[in-house]
């Protein structure tokens, strides 16, 4: 079962986690905030600094990406073709995650920030991790 952990503060962030909701129509992809107890526990688990926020992190089959190839790969899990962004792969990843870490770094700039982590809906929440 894949997980994605986002910053539950960020707009931006949030942002994608909808739009993976609404692509993902088998409801593989988990979620959870990096903030949450679930998401500290994954970041614990995997020895990633507990204060990690700067990027998405996915899981999968043991295994976890973070930064560009966290969102390729959540990316693949997509109906349509969202999954075909994948092709992106081929772009070196430094240069990749030279604009995610811009982006990243100025996302509440750009996009805003929450006080609070995203509240899930009813149906949205049975695809989050339980804290």
């Amino acid at each position: 079962m894949p997980i994605l952990l986002f910053d539950g503060h960020c707009n931006l962030c949030n942002a994608w986690v909808q739009y993976v909701v609404k692509r993902d129509s088998s409801s593989t992809i988990r979620f959870a905030s990096l903030q949450s107890g679930a998401g500290r526990r994954l970041l614990e688990e995997h020895k990633i600094d507990e204060n990690y926020i700067e990027s998405l992190v996915f899981f999968e089959e043991g295994s976890f990406s973070v930064s560009s190839n966290a969102a390729l790969r959540t990316l693949s899990y997509l109906d349509g073709w969202q999954k075909h962004l994948v092709f992106l792969s081929v772009v070196p990843q430094s240069l990749r995650d030279l604009v995610y870490r811009f982006i990243a770094k100025n996302r509440y700039k750009l996009f805003g920030r929450r006080e609070q982590c995203m509240v899930p809906t009813a149906e949205l929440s049975k695809r989050f991790l339980p804290d």
